[in-house]
């Protein structure tokens, strides 16, 4: 019971959070920003550490750019458990025991994971183990396939016939809930490394996959998007020598699979985009292999990097552009399995979206977008050209078509839809309140 008299009620989520640069842990701070709005009294993300996540090679977004959590939002590091001769495994026992500790602290509590590897893993032994002690657990669960640990760990796991950690992560999977993908591409893959491992090892994952795992897009803030005051936009370009309607955005993480080189080839080449600049906005990998690129263009004087884009500033440089161009493409390690950022920009508003239908990009975006090729800087350079072309009340009218498509992945939306699936398998108590 809290002090003012209310029924505790726990949402503990699980995930890499902030500062990764990563559209799930943006997802993961809106679930817990609409639990405290839907009768959860208290919520927890427990993530790694600091220190461990700066050597993990992740692309990180500066401490001081990350917007505060609201109150009754806490964020938990454990730190690791051992010493030097449990090398990988002191961070995950870490992780592990505190998921324990709050399972079995006497909290009714929803436990949601995104990542199946580590994360769901970590859940559906610490409930094991939970279970184990004898002490009251009411946890219910969710798991949430993001896409990349499919690609990275499953499928990886299927072609290099490791059947048993396959089946770890699968069966962890299985085990919550309610397990669901982030969009009906991702819930494909899994049922397609799920038939790989069938046919090999007289398995039934694939059946039981088709049968449980429901679709439950990523949670957006689109509040944070919506109804932009045009003076802070203004002040907000002009402090980096930018104008409204003059550059054309790319906003995610440098890498490959985002397209990010034959965006700049694509730019080089447009014919629209002489006098205006593009912003390349990110951290990553490949980000002094796409420096140089940009830099052995014609358009190298009107290409700039900017890698210290906060949370807070993202909505403003969005609703300016002329075009927001993100032609993913898939790669082995990788491929787009929804596009957040995308639908992030629908909400801005501001000039078209460039993309691909990579992956579940097309769910993402449905017909609001400019498709090009996967692999394609010509198609890029036209569609740049047509973009900057559209009279104003073309512009116009597909900015508000793709608002209206977009406000369908509000964040108080997508969690009432979990919880209503939760409500479906698990106890009464478990309804969205106020519904």
């Amino acid at each position: 019971m809290t002090e003012d008299g209310r029924d505790q009620r726990r949402l503990v989520l699980v995930v890499r959070a902030d500062p990764v640069i990563c559209g799930h842990s943006g997802e993961a701070r809106n679930l817990a920003e609409a639990a405290l709005t839907r009768g959860f009294t208290q919520v927890r993300i427990v993530t790694w550490p600091l220190d461990m996540l700066s050597r993990s090679g992740l692309p990180l977004k500066p401490l001081d750019g990350v917007m505060p959590y609201s109150e009754g939002i806490e964020v938990e590091r454990p730190e690791p458990v051992g010493d030097y001769k449990v090398p990988d495994g002191r961070f995950l026992a870490g992780l592990t025991g505190r998921l324990v500790e709050l399972f079995t602290d006497g909290v009714p509590t929803v436990c949601m994971s995104l990542y199946l590897s580590p994360h769901t893993t970590a859940v559906a032994e610490a409930l094991r183990v939970a279970r184990r002690t004898g002490l009251p657990v009411a946890v219910s669960t969710i798991a949430e396939a993001v896409g990349s640990d499919v690609t990275n760990v499953v499928r990886s796991c299927v072609t290099q016939g490791q059947f048993g950690a396959a089946a770890h992560v699968l069966s962890a999977y299985l085990d919550s809930d309610v397990p669901v993908a982030v969009s009906d591409y991702t819930r494909q893959l899994v049922i397609l490394a799920a038939e790989q491992i069938d046919a090999q090892h007289r398995t039934d994952f694939a059946r039981r996959c088709r049968d449980r795992i429901a679709i439950s897009y990523p949670a957006i803030d689109t509040a944070g998007y919506l109804n932009l005051s045009p003076y802070d936009l203004q002040n907000r370009l002009q402090s980096r020598g930018l104008t409204s309607g003059r550059y054309v955005l790319f906003l995610s993480r440098l890498a490959h699979a985002k397209g990010v080189d034959d965006l700049i080839e694509g730019f080089a080449r447009s014919s629209a985009c002489r006098d205006l600049t593009l912003i390349v906005a990110g951290d990553g990998p490949q980000g002094p292999e796409l420096r140089d690129l940009a830099a052995s263009t014609s358009a190298a004087d009107r290409i700039a990097f900017f890698d210290d884009v906060d949370d807070d500033e993202k909505p403003y440089l969005m609703a300016g552009c002329a075009a927001f161009a993100l032609p993913s493409k898939p790669r082995p390690e990788f491929v787009e399995t929804f596009g957040i950022a995308l639908v992030e920009k629908m909400l801005a508003g501001g000039g078209p979206v460039i993309t691909t239908e990579t992956g579940g990009i097309s769910e993402a975006v449905g017909d609001t977008a400019i498709f090009v090729p996967a692999n394609s800087p010509p198609a890029i350079a036209d569609a740049l050209d047509a973009a900057i072309a559209l009279p104003d009340h073309e512009r116009a009218a597909m900015a508000e078509h793709a608002r209206r498509y977009a406000l369908q992945f509000d964040r108080a939306q997508v969690f009432d839809r979990l919880l209503a699936r939760l409500a479906d398998v698990r106890q009464p108590q478990l309804t969205p309140l106020g519904s």
